[in-house]
């Protein structure tokens, strides 16, 4: 799996605005996603954002998210409709489990938002769980990579002390069915995998 690290990713200001934004507190063993997005035509959707702090966010960051997919997949670059900013609240005791994300992401991130130290992203070699590669927790470090059907296996989770924030930054798509044509897999096998299990589809399309 190709994996993008970048650190200071956010610019300061946006880094410290981001980061002060109030949210409710979330149970040690629980996990909260405030979802945000901004489509092509600069359409919002927000849930802890301002609409201006988020056009602001996708005018800032919407190049360098490109660049990083045209690296990472350049075949998929052509399919981007909208791109979400989610932040998510990860409980000091609360682990996901390993997943591959959703056909609809096309360029995943994560961006390390607080406290000083926690555990970062972990990659998988396979679903099992083999192969574990963690990436290191930084504030304002952006970690990406660009989803592949049952291969881009990865999890997350508190470190046991304090709850993890994060920003997660995808590059999304509504043309499934293309999705996996460049992939080169069956998008009836793929679609059936995540009907046959609506709960993890609903919570590993929002996750990294």
């Amino acid at each position: 799996m190709n994996i993008k690290i970048i650190d200071n990713f956010l610019d300061q200001k946006d880094l410290i605005e981001i980061s002060s934004i109030k949210l409710k507190k979330v149970d040690s063993n629980k996990v909260k996603v405030y979802h945000n997005s901004i489509d092509k035509n600069n359409k919002t959707k927000v849930e802890c954002l301002t609409p201006e702090f988020l056009n602001r966010l996708n005018k800032n960051y919407h190049s360098k998210a490109l660049d990083l997919l045209e690296e990472l997949n350049p075949n998929k670059v052509g399919l981007y409709d909208y791109s979400e900013f989610h932040i998510i609240e990860t409980g000091a005791n609360y682990q996901f489990p390993i997943h591959d994300d959703t056909p609809n992401k096309l360029l995943s991130g994560v961006i390390y938002l607080k406290p000083e130290t926690n555990v970062g992203t972990i990659f998988y070699k396979n679903k099992k769980g083999e192969g574990k590669n963690i990436t290191e927790w930084r504030i304002n470090r952006g970690v990406f990579f660009s989803r592949s059907e049952k291969e881009t296996w990865h999890s997350y989770k508190g470190d046991g002390k304090s709850n993890r924030l994060a920003l997660v930054y995808n590059l999304m798509t509504n043309r499934i069915k293309e999705v996996y044509k460049i992939e080169k897999r069956s998008y009836l096998l793929g679609q059936f995998r995540y009907k046959i299990n609506p709960y993890l589809y609903k919570f590993f399309r929002f996750t990294i």
